[in-house]
């Protein structure tokens, strides 16, 4: 098996990761380099399984670039469908948000969650990263950009974007159109030598997806004007104060709002114009931490118990019934089946 890989150095000594994955470079028959590169695609690479066309000659090309917590994504390839199902996202599980584009010539379909939309080529749709998902090709031929970033750098641009998810925005559009310049940059043919592209381009495609969800939620402007620059600033300042204290089992509303300095009713108003409450904010941040200590390599001989205590949850059972809640299935398993994405 040959993955074409490289690196791009910014000024900063940071590196754009760029992976080209194609069937064409796989050793033997049409059959068995099919075999090979979906079998990949659903190992390895990106964590989605393909479901090739019938009776047509298969090609399949992946290609992804990631910086600074942003991947982006290309899927070009004679398959029907893309899916992303329930042990795809155990072994890689974050608290991301990936904005879809239809990048072919014909419809593709895509549901999740129980709902579906059609994007016409040129297209976009916002889904989540941690519910299952298919993606349907009626030609047998699928065109696919995707990316994806972290929940709170899109909260911190657009707090309502939530509201948007599974939300078609029509293509083209001057954003959509944007975005696909960027990525074409990023994935291209020839590896981008932009000095500090590490540095921007996170930020960039972060907006983008913003400006996209903000398209696809009605009214959006005066939610914004509501939620002004003290409202983020208070945010920011409450989210590094929960961030330094997930370990602290009696984290509490009144004590974040004392450090921010604003009432506790205050406090709940600001993270309710973010779609969350307090509660559940912190509790999703303490699942992602102990998410990552349980697919650390160097925290195998750790007792569950002591990672849900580092992780602020006052006992196991607790800490057993929001982790099946959240993942579906309970710490133990995920430990046994997650792997670092990018090794």
């Amino acid at each position: 098996m040959r993955v074409r890989t490289a690196g791009v150095l910014d000024a900063y000594g940071g590196c754009v990761q760029r992976i080209v994955y194609s069937s064409n470079d796989l050793i033997g028959d049409e059959t068995l380099r099919k075999e090979q590169w979906i079998s990949s695609l659903s190992s390895g690479y990106a964590h989605l399984r393909a479901d090739p066309s019938i009776g047509r000659s298969f090609e399949g090309e992946l290609r992804i670039a990631r910086t600074n917590d942003v991947a982006v994504g290309t899927i070009h390839g004679t398959v029907k469908s893309i899916s992303r199902t329930t042990s795809d996202i155990a072994a890689h599980n974050t608290n991301n948000v990936v904005l879809l584009l239809n990048a072919g010539q014909y419809p593709l379909g895509v549901d999740q969650s129980g709902k579906s939309v059609e994007l016409a080529p040129g297209a976009s749709v916002l889904i989540e990263q941690s519910a299952p998902s298919i993606i349907l090709a009626s030609d047998g031929q699928c065109g696919l950009v995707a990316v994806q970033t972290e929940r709170e750098r899109v909260r911190q641009r657009c707090a309502l974007f939530e509201d948007g998810l599974m939300t078609v925005v029509s293509g083209p559009s001057v954003v959509n159109g944007l975005l696909r310049a960027y990525i074409d940059v990023l994935v291209g043919e020839t590896a981008p030598t932009i000095p500090l592209i590490k540095q921007f381009a996170a930020d960039h495609i972060a907006d983008l997806i913003a400006a996209t969800a903000s398209i696809a939620i009605p009214n959006l402007g005066e939610d914004n004007a509501r939620f002004g620059i003290s409202s983020r600033g208070r945010l920011m300042s409450a989210r590094r104060y929960i961030s330094q204290r997930l370990e602290d089992p009696f984290l509490s509303e009144e004590g974040i709002a004392a450090h921010v300095r604003v009432s506790t009713s205050q406090l709940r108003k600001d993270f309710e114009r973010c779609g969350l409450s307090v509660g559940r904010y912190v509790r999703e941040q303490r699942l992602e931490k102990a998410v990552a200590m349980l697919r650390d390599p160097a925290l195998r001989r750790h007792r569950i118990i002591d990672i849900a205590f580092a992780c602020g949850f006052r006992n196991l059972v607790t800490f057993n019934r929001v982790f099946r809640a959240a993942y579906g299935m309970p710490p133990s398993e995920l430990r046994q089946v997650g792997a670092p994405h990018f090794q």
